[in-house]
């Protein structure tokens, strides 16, 4: 296993138990403990894991919020497969919104060629993707830009989103639960991600399984809002029933 393979492994680990222990993950890896601490050292400092006694935490459990680049650096194929699972409801025409995120943007690179959209974006980074598309009509959002998920916030942003009506929101999440519904961790994004929902006629929500029973500070959406939630196949099934059971219909891919 190289050393790229085992680290992504261990944040699975951790994830899915919610810590991993330096023993534990030596003898199941078959490797020695000073090289678990070098891949929990490599993690950390990607933000995706933080350093505890004995072992390491997923920072989803700690609240924290991981920067742009470490999030899409993780969970790449699951991601895609959301992705792909999510072009069945791009619209033949129309209007859509993509949130900024870095599911919705691995979708965005899948849009379709033949296809008149307007396509209205927060992420100065999925607009320079979608800028060159022929057949794409794609409006910005203004507004400050968010350093951990360079997302276009505030006035500026929420102001155009009032008076737009789109057919499709497709919309990423941090959070996702019956309890609290849609969560983040920043209020000025909730807002936008807020905005997004009402100004949608149908709301997709693109998440992967480990956003699946997390909360964080701000909600921007009741479950009630959600048309359909797409997530991958390492969804656990108990949320996923707790989610149906709140009548979500749910993907899994």
């Amino acid at each position: 296993m190289y050393a790229e393979e085992r680290q992504q492994e261990i944040l699975r680990i951790a994830r899915d138990v919610g810590r991993v222990e330096v023993a534990g993950l030596a003898d199941g890896l078959n490797v020695t403990s000073e090289t678990i601490r070098r891949d929990l050292t490599i993690l950390e400092r990607a933000g995706v894991l933080r350093r505890v006694h004995g072992g390491a935490i997923p920072v989803e459990r700690l609240g924290f919020e991981p920067a742009l680049a470490a999030r899409d650096a993780v969970l790449i194929e699951e991601k895609e497969r959301i992705a792909k699972l999510a072009l069945s409801e791009v619209p033949e025409e129309g209007a859509i919104i993509l949130d900024a995120g870095t599911t919705t943007a691995r979708l965005a690179q899948l849009l379709p060629v033949d296809r008149e959209l307007t396509v209205v974006v927060n992420s100065p980074v999925i607009a320079a993707t979608l800028g060159t598309y022929a057949n794409l009509n794609v409006l910005l959002l203004g507004g400050r830009v968010r350093g951990k998920t360079l997302a276009t916030v505030d006035d500026w942003a929420l102001s155009p989103l009032a008076d737009l009506y789109v057919d499709v929101a497709f919309v990423g999440t941090n959070g996702i639960s019956v309890e609290r519904g849609l969560t983040t961790p920043d209020p000025s994004e909730a807002a936008v991600k807020r905005a997004m929902v009402r100004a949608a006629r149908r709301t997709v929500v693109l998440a992967d399984h480990t956003k699946l029973g997390n909360d964080y500070l701000a909600r921007f959406a009741e479950l009630a809002d959600v048309d359909l939630l797409i997530t991958d196949s390492r969804a656990d099934r108990d949320l996923v029933g707790d989610l149906e059971s709140a009548n979500v219909r749910v993907v899994r891919g």
